[in-house]
């Protein structure tokens, strides 16, 4: 299987408006405690009364290009049926619909770069500008293949027409 699906697989999508419950994480992307957090937004979920989607996700909010890494903010997140209050470390806030150019990563995080260069040439090659901090939807738990940590997922890369 290939770094990501090619131009032909990068395709642009509507995500719909919807509640998320997220745990915001500062510091380097690499020492993010994910499997604590997507357990602690379930329980959160389980505990509100309300159905959590399926795929746990982050949203990138600030660019690693030219934030610290120290300071890099990600938000760890689940989609949930409906507002409902925070409670300790987990928010909750509403997305907006929004268009996303959509590409699929499955190949090791050290990958990633290559894969948002690629999404970000096929962005600005079809007429596209971005319009806010990418998502990473993770589609499979990670997996170890001939060595490396294969992580499986999709980059949704909020859109607009130039």
């Amino acid at each position: 299987m290939g770094l990501f699906g090619g131009k032909d697989k990068i395709k642009v999508k509507k995500r719909p408006a919807g509640a998320i419950a997220y745990i915001e994480h500062r510091g380097p992307y690499g020492n993010i405690p994910f499997d604590r957090y997507i357990g602690k937004l379930y329980a959160f979920a389980k505990q509100s009364k309300v159905r959590p989607g399926w795929k746990p996700f982050a949203v990138y909010t600030t660019d690693p290009n030219t934030t610290p890494e120290a300071d890099n903010i990600t938000q760890v997140a689940i989609d949930i049926s409906k507002e409902v209050p925070g409670s300790g470390e987990v928010k909750v806030r509403s997305l907006p619909e929004t268009d996303v150019a959509v590409m699929v990563h499955n190949a090791p995080s050290e990958e990633y770069k290559k894969s948002y260069a690629e999404l970000g040439k096929w962005i600005s090659e079809n007429g596209y500008m971005t319009a806010g901090p990418p998502l990473e939807i993770y589609t499979a738990k990670p997996k170890m293949v001939d060595g490396k940590v294969i992580i499986y997922s999709e980059i949704h890369f909020p859109v607009k027409k130039r």
